[in-house]
């Protein structure tokens, strides 16, 4: 599968035609989606009405933008026009389509991207691996019998296989980061407000994004996405640089680097951290950085997000639904709606002040240092339909412990990225978590081309190469 990048260069130039760039798309679909159930949902003739389009305005003579005809999926958490959103629940299941894009799609759309369809993610995205009662178990091409992650998983699962260049995704604890480190694809989460999202949840931990297989692709993505809104008012200011320059021009020899295996207090997998930690040291080299010791100690992350999530939950229900329809929910998320209902204002006051610690702590870090280097998850890929692991290393450990690395971003709104670390013994993807300061989104980019460039990845699963 060509980069969005190659495919909307050619299509620009008048090389190829958008349609015939679909039809490639849908036949891939076709072949695969049986199997791996990355889409839930797909609209050819939607699709095809946008990249005649397209081909149209080429043959106007005018540029119908940087992403022009590339098919892209949208996770189905987040709104098409056109296409319906079910929130990978029985409860949104078979609503007719959506009036209107989010502004991130809508952005897409107007950069010349053609959706093609929805991608499965879990119930409200609240779990990082991808099967529901609404829509079965969506499964990982590099090994089928395993999760291709969540909550991005559809997406994560169409990459990798080559169903389409990109696909949106959403990070509000790890769901881009996490399912590229699966699937092996480039995941980058920007700070939060860089793409706007009016619609966020409470805890405003959540950021719009994409999964691709190339930086360059991320790059572009972002510039296309990324720039107020006020309908946001977190959104951040226009950037200063351009993305897709910055991958190739950012200056980042010498910057103080600390690689930790496990932020002072996860348990990772020996294979997983040995992978991460070669990548580490291989970026550090090929970065010209400057490693530095550090001590990591954290207010627990996981134990602040979970309190987050939880009442995130709620924002997603609509009268009746909760506890009339009960056994409707996936189990996960039955849970949380049942645990988290008699939260009072002083517990929730408290998570509050344990998040405002780790805010400080955060900041206190990247005072200390420029980069935070450490795996992206702590396990590879698990069993597609679950459960969590409870079991790390010949340890029992609580379920939110097999991703550990990455809420800390989410929680403090740090750019972060997971990059493709290798391969274990069982040829399944591992990530590399690098982390920067608030809104250096460009120093997080340009390291992963660096790193991209210092060790190619596979652009595929090798079954859909």
């Amino acid at each position: 599968m060509e980069s969005a990048i190659e495919v909307a260069e050619s299509v620009r130039n008048g090389e190829r035609k958008a349609v015939e760039v679909l039809d490639e798309c849908l036949a891939r679909i076709d072949a695969a989606n049986p199997e791996l159930n990355a889409f839930v949902h797909v609209d050819a003739d939607l699709a095809r009405r946008e990249a005649e389009r397209v081909d149209q305005a080429v043959a106007n003579g005018d540029d119908p933008g940087p992403l022009a005809g590339v098919p892209f999926g949208v996770k189905d958490l987040e709104d098409c026009a056109g296409m319906p959103t079910s929130h990978g629940s029985l409860l949104y299941k078979g609503r007719p389509p959506m009036d209107e894009d989010s502004i991130h799609v809508g952005r897409l759309r107007a950069g010349g991207a053609v959706p093609v369809g929805k991608t499965a993610a879990p119930e409200f995205g609240a779990v990082c691996y991808t099967s529901t009662p609404a829509w079965g178990t969506t499964r990982n091409p590099w090994n089928p019998d395993r999760t291709p992650g969540g909550s991005s998983g559809g997406s994560a699962a169409a990459v990798a296989a080559g169903m389409v260049p990109f696909c949106t995704a959403s990070d509000g604890g790890g769901s881009t980061r996490i399912p590229a480190a699966f699937s092996g694809l480039l995941g980058f989460k920007a700070s939060y407000g860089r793409i706007p999202h009016p619609k966020a949840a409470l805890s405003q931990t959540s950021v719009f994004g994409a999964l691709t297989t190339t930086v360059a692709d991320a790059a572009r993505h972002l510039d296309v996405a990324a720039g107020p809104d006020d309908r946001d008012r977190a959104s951040l200011p226009a950037p200063t640089v351009r993305y897709e320059d910055a991958i190739e021009q950012v200056d980042v020899a010498g910057l103080r680097t600390a690689w930790s295996p496990d932020l002072g207090f996860a348990v990772v997998e020996p294979e997983v951290g040995a992978r991460a930690e070669e990548a580490a040291m291989a970026l550090v080299e090929a970065a010209n950085l400057k490693l530095v010791a550090r001590e990591m100690a954290f207010t627990d992350p996981i134990r602040v997000w979970l309190t987050a999530g939880a009442v995130d939950l709620w924002q997603d229900l609509e009268k009746g639904m909760w506890p009339e329809r009960r056994d409707d929910f996936d189990s996960f998320v039955r849970y949380g709606l049942a645990t988290s209902e008699s939260i009072t204002v002083g517990r929730f006051a408290r998570f509050l002040k344990w998040r405002e610690r780790l805010e400080f702590e955060v900041a206190e870090l990247f005072r200390d240092i420029d980069v935070l280097l450490t795996p992206a998850t702590a396990v590879p890929a698990f069993d597609a339909a679950g459960p969590l692991p409870t079991e790390i290393a010949g340890q029992n450990v609580f379920p939110g412990m097999v991703v550990p690395f990455t809420m800390m971003g989410n929680l403090c709104w740090n750019p972060a990225v997971s990059v493709p670390a290798g391969l274990t013994d069982d040829g399944l993807p591992v990530g590399l978590q690098v982390m920067t300061r608030r809104h250096a989104d460009e120093v997080v980019l340009r390291l992963a081309r660096i790193f991209e460039q210092a060790r190619p990845w596979p652009r595929t699963a090798p079954a859909y190469a």
